[in-house]
């Protein structure tokens, strides 16, 4: 599945993939995405080998 949607965040200052994790869901919560949509973006996230790659992939969908 590819997502095209777009989700409009502030990414958190203090570094780590979980917490922007966190504050990209919310943010897509409430920008109406679907669970499947949340859940393909974590899936993609918690696979991801390292911080750098995690949060490069949030940004893809920002």
């Amino acid at each position: 599945m590819r997502i095209r949607k777009k989700v409009a965040w502030l990414p958190p200052l203090k570094p780590g993939r979980f917490l922007a994790l966190e504050a990209f869901i919310k943010a897509a919560e409430t920008q109406g995405w679907t669970e499947a949509e949340v859940q393909y973006v974590i899936n993609e996230v918690v696979e991801a080998k390292d911080d750098t790659e995690a949060l490069a992939i949030l940004q893809d969908y920002s």
